[in-house]
């Protein structure tokens, strides 16, 4: 069973944050130039939110506010979901569905370990599954594949 560790292992733990008295319009330049649809908040090494596309389009948008005379701290989502390294793939994926979110944050304790993405764990999903059928093509046919 694929675990949180494992993805975190091939993609890099590497994460992109920002702080909540930053402007809204500087999350989404952080968010653009890096290609990441969300981002964490982190204040004084803390994670105290998420900021994402979702937030910016229904709180800010929708609202008719502008993006560089509003806070990241205001509009951000304060209900942190994260996950453990140890946490499974199916795990993960109960709660991005339960809780309709699209990123995770993974947490040891009070540490930042990365941040996985629902295209993370497609993406995992998808090269297990090639190595089992790979696998169970060459023990039907014999190694001959």
């Amino acid at each position: 069973m694929i675990k949180v560790k494992d993805i975190l292992d091939k993609k890099g733990h590497q994460f992109w944050f920002i702080s909540p008295d930053n402007t809204v319009f500087e999350a989404l330049e952080m968010m653009a130039v890096k290609d990441v649809g969300a981002v964490m908040v982190v204040d004084q090494n803390k994670l105290v939110g998420m900021f994402s596309e979702r937030d910016y389009s229904r709180k800010i948008v929708l609202h008719g506010l502008t993006s560089k005379n509003s806070r990241v701290g205001d509009f951000m989502s304060r209900e942190v979901i994260g996950v453990h390294p140890e946490s499974t793939i199916d795990d993960c994926m109960a709660l991005m569905t339960s809780k309709r979110i699209r990123h995770l944050p993974v947490l040891e304790k009070d540490t930042i370990l990365g941040l996985i993405s629902i295209g993370d764990l497609v993406n995992s999903i998808i090269q297990d599954q090639h190595i089992i059928i790979k696998d169970l093509e060459n023990y039907i046919y014999g190694g001959r594949f």
